[in-house]
């Protein structure tokens, strides 16, 4: 018999780590008189109705999936979103302390979202540029990038042939993305509440196999989603 060739199907390399990352389920409206309270400057708001039930939905979908770590940022929408998944896995939440959500300087709180419905010039320019430094105060896409790959480099140095899930940020899944493509800064933009990303990391080969999956989500997903 002729030997034959079939497609097989993707396996990462040796020693890679396959990361899934989670946007954290949508939180609480800002209301420019009560500000979200801070942590270290940054916007805290806790998650929504409808984002706890996001993050039901989330912990439905990775139930049965094999993984071996799960991580969360230092502002609680994160941990909320994770929380149904760790009580299925067992698993204890690992705080990194370099993939929090962008910094908007003047704009924390809650103010960005106002800004953002208005069009302010700011968020016009920030947008059309795809550069969050032209926010007063806010970080440079340079700073987020810096942090957040170191962040997730030393997430696969502590998980090779692993996979993690790692509950984040918007405009950390942005900023990952953009590293893991070479894609301009604002290609990946605008995940939805609750949806998976997956990269697969090698050493310096970042390799995207998935972008926002809401296959999960049913009827749990909202319309016009703030960017942050």
């Amino acid at each position: 018999m002729a030997q034959t060739y079939p497609q097989k199907p993707f396996e990462p390399p040796a020693g890679a780590t396959e990361v899934l990352l989670v946007r954290h389920g949508q939180s609480q409206a800002a209301d420019p008189a009560r500000p979200f309270d801070l942590v270290d400057g940054h916007g805290d708001p806790p998650l929504s109705e409808l984002g706890e039930q996001q993050a039901v939905a989330v912990g439905e979908r990775l139930r049965t999936e094999h993984i071996d770590a799960i991580y969360v940022t230092k502002l609680q929408r994160t941990l909320q979103t994770a929380t149904p998944l760790l009580n299925h896995s067992g698993l204890e939440p690992r705080l990194d302390p370099g993939l929090h959500e962008v910094f908007l300087g003047d704009w924390e709180g809650g103010l960005f979202r106002k800004m953002a419905a208005e069009d302010h010039p700011a968020v016009v320019r920030m947008r059309t540029e795809g550069e969050w430094g032209h926010i007063p105060g806010a970080e440079t896409n340079e700073q987020v990038l810096t942090r957040t790959v170191a962040s997730i480099e030393r997430i696969h140095g502590d998980h090779p042939d692993q996979r993690v899930a790692v509950f984040v940020h918007g405009g950390v899944i942005a900023s990952l993305l953009h590293r893991a493509t070479g894609s301009r800064p604002f290609a990946f933009m605008g995940a939805d509440n609750g949806s998976i990303h997956h990269i697969v990391v090698h050493g310096d080969e970042w390799q995207l196999r998935r972008f926002n999956d809401t296959s999960h989500m049913g009827g749990f997903t909202a319309e016009g989603q703030a960017l942050t």
